[in-house]
């Protein structure tokens, strides 16, 4: 089983849709437990971090700017046409807090996913916390550190993310 690697071949993917493109750079861990959608672009230096359990799937016309971060540990489920700024990390993993004298790096792990409905935006440089779940159509501003679920169409920000408002929505995006 691989574990480490850059270009990897795209047979190797669990699912790998037409015209997906990943540039100079990205690293690739566990393929196996990756499944990319049809046009899907994935910019320069970006880690997709799979893990030996769960899956990452990304669904089609997603777009990933250059330099993010996704782990997988506890699954991270993309659904198509988002577009993710550069630099974004999305994280299924934590280390618990429960002996207050140990190392945290020696503490237990927990795992929850992260799913991103259809049609979202994340901002430059977001943050994606364990266990969250966006609606469709949200818009994640740059920076925001998000730890919380919202609903579809929300418009959030900040650190720690907060609701701005329940955008309106056009037939078209419906």
């Amino acid at each position: 089983m691989k574990t480490h690697g850059t270009g990897q071949p795209p047979w190797e993917f669990a699912k790998r849709g037409d015209g997906v493109v990943l540039e100079e750079g990205v690293l690739v861990f566990h393929p196996e437990n990756i499944t990319l959608g049809s046009d899907v672009y994935v910019g320069h230096q970006t880690i997709l971090k799979a893990y030996y359990r769960n899956e990452m799937r990304i669904g089609s016309g997603v777009w990933i700017g250059q330099q993010c971060f996704f782990h997988s540990a506890g699954g991270i489920e993309i659904e198509d046409n988002v577009g993710i700024g550069p630099g974004v990390r999305i994280l299924t993993s934590q280390h618990q807090l429960t002996d207050s004298r140990a190392p945290i790096m020696h503490q237990p792990l927990s795992f929850a996913p992260v799913r991103i409905g259809a049609g979202s935006d994340i901002g430059v440089s977001a943050v994606i916390l364990p266990g969250v779940t966006l609606g469709n159509g949200v818009q994640v501003a740059a920076g925001a550190v998000v730890k919380d679920s919202f609903p579809d169409y929300a418009v959030i920000g900040g650190v720690p993310a907060k609701l701005i408002r329940i955008r309106e929505v056009t037939a078209s995006e419906m």
